[in-house]
């Protein structure tokens, strides 16, 4: 079984674990072996532990559909037989995350993993653990390297090619090596090297967009010949990577390249996001002919541009786009939601209602903001460096607009969670409040990320819904 070597010194921290999970692999991959042998049958096994869990449940789900429930028991661990599993690549989660499990006929997998530290102390035992043990590893290096891309990005078109080309070939190499080792068929292997190929092509699909964010410089027009011929062997339409993150996130920084506009001086940035989105969605259209994966990538786009963007009549043009390309009814709903939230968040408009909580258990209507100037934002204790910083930014502001109240929301924490975070910070001065329906918030106010902010009038009217406290032109909404 391989374990890296971060994830085995915290597994070390956990003796009775090991007796666990070793007694459990064993047995069930012992079981598996005598189960393999019966004709027609795809009996497989789904167990570990969640050390420190966040909810008492595992979700475990094929395309982010949910197949089943799992409980854990009180010593955090949990554990599922399926009398039919399909070999293929499913997901498990534990909010708010999610990591890859691959299955083969009669595979009994068992992880273990710290929620405090998820990705880093993930590790895979038992009859399939190769595989994935594998797909894991190649999933840090990648998450490793996109950390030192910053600088990267700043390179020449030259020296960046060298560097990537360099890199991509360590990653071959060892994706070749693990490969003659553990000989995996050929529906892991286009998963694994979907996982070592689409990173490498994002990075080269990234360049000229972050080249010119870091140096200011537009290489489009000394790109070389060739530098783009890799697009021409990805199958567009495999269905089977329609929800496999490193295939997605590539065609999204595809289509944000091939979608961008050059002229920027002849349009508001407005009609700039507009234009750029609805040829996203034209070039989807063309290049993606698979009904499924087509509907998932022009749901990316719409929900990508209808949160960052709120020109009413530019969303009317973009969503009859949308409407004419996708065939998705039940997303279109979703995105018809987002659209319909949007609307009710004009300015000069009410804010929707929404109950919070306060620290005293007690409801708390958003009707009650109506009689004085006010700043909304949010928080989760799930991103803790927003938290501090965006407390710290309030803090300062509070100061030089006293005449404002600053009203801070917490998305997703428990109850008790909530008040444990605020028992630790001096916060005074900043009403803090709790949302313990994040569905009716995020249909009422279009709320998807925690880098929101809406501003009130004095009136209580909607002065501005949608920006965001770290923007540079920020203070100007409440200057004016």
């Amino acid at each position: 079984m391989y374990i890296n070597l971060s994830s085995s010194l915290n597994y070390m921290q956990y003796p009775n674990f090991i007796k666990f999970i070793f007694y459990t692999c064993l047995s069930i991959t012992i079981f598996g072996c005598k189960k393999q042998n019966g004709d027609g049958e795809y009996v497989a096994y789904f167990g570990g532990e969640i050390v420190n869990p966040n909810s008492r449940i595992v979700l475990f789900c094929k395309d982010d559909n949910v197949i089943d429930t799992i409980k854990l028991d009180k010593n955090n661990r949990f554990f599922i037989k399926f009398d039919s599993l399909a070999p293929g690549m499913y997901s498990f989660k534990h909010e708010p995350e999610y990591q890859y499990v691959y299955f083969d006929k009669n595979d009994s997998i068992m992880v273990r993993v710290n929620s405090n530290d998820f990705d880093n102390s993930l590790m895979y035992c038992g009859r399939g653990d190769l595989k994935n043990n594998f797909l894991m590893d190649l999933y840090l290096k990648n998450e490793k390297d996109k950390n030192k891309m910053f600088e990267v990005f700043e390179y020449d078109i030259n020296k960046f090619n060298k560097n990537i080309d360099s890199s991509y070939q360590v990653t071959q190499k060892y994706f070749e090596k693990k490969k003659q080792e553990i000989q995996w068929d050929d529906d892991f292997d286009q998963y694994a090297k979907a996982a070592m190929d689409f990173h490498y092509y994002s990075k080269k699909e990234l360049y000229p967009t972050i080249h010119k964010i870091r140096t200011g410089k537009d290489v489009y027009e000394v790109i070389p010949n060739g530098y783009y011929d890799f697009r021409k062997n990805i199958d567009y339409n495999n269905e089977n990577l329609s929800s496999f993150a490193p295939f997605v996130m590539y065609l999204h920084n595809m289509l944000n390249n091939m979608g961008s506009i050059n002229y920027h001086n002849h349009f508001s940035e407005a009609d700039i996001a507009l234009k750029t989105n609805i040829n996203k969605l034209n070039i989807a259209d063309t290049l993606i002919k698979n009904e499924k994966l087509k509907n998932i990538i022009l749901n990316n786009i719409a929900f990508g541009y209808l949160l960052e963007d709120q020109n009413m009549i530019n969303n009317k043009t973009f969503l009859d786009t949308y409407h004419k390309y996708s065939t998705d009814k039940s997303s279109k709903n979703e995105i018809n939601k987002i659209s319909n939230a949007i609307q009710q968040m004009k300015v000069g408009g009410n804010l929707p209602e929404v109950m919070l909580l306060n620290q005293n258990d007690e409801k708390v209507s958003s009707n009650s903001f109506a009689n004085k100037k006010t700043v909304i934002f949010f928080w989760t204790a799930r991103a803790y460096s927003h938290f501090e910083a965006v407390h710290k930014k309030i803090i300062e502001f509070k100061k030089q607009y006293p005449d404002y109240q600053f009203i801070a929301v917490n998305l997703n924490d428990t109850q008790s969670e909530w008040k444990k975070i605020l028992k630790t910070y001096n916060l005074l001065g900043i009403i803090e409040l709790r949302c313990d329906d994040f569905k009716d918030i995020k249909e009422k106010w279009a709320i998807n990320k925690i880098h929101r902010t809406i501003i009130l009038d004095k009136n209580g009217k909607i002065k501005n819904a949608f920006t965001n406290i770290f923007d540079t032109k920020f203070e100007e909404n409440l200057k004016n």
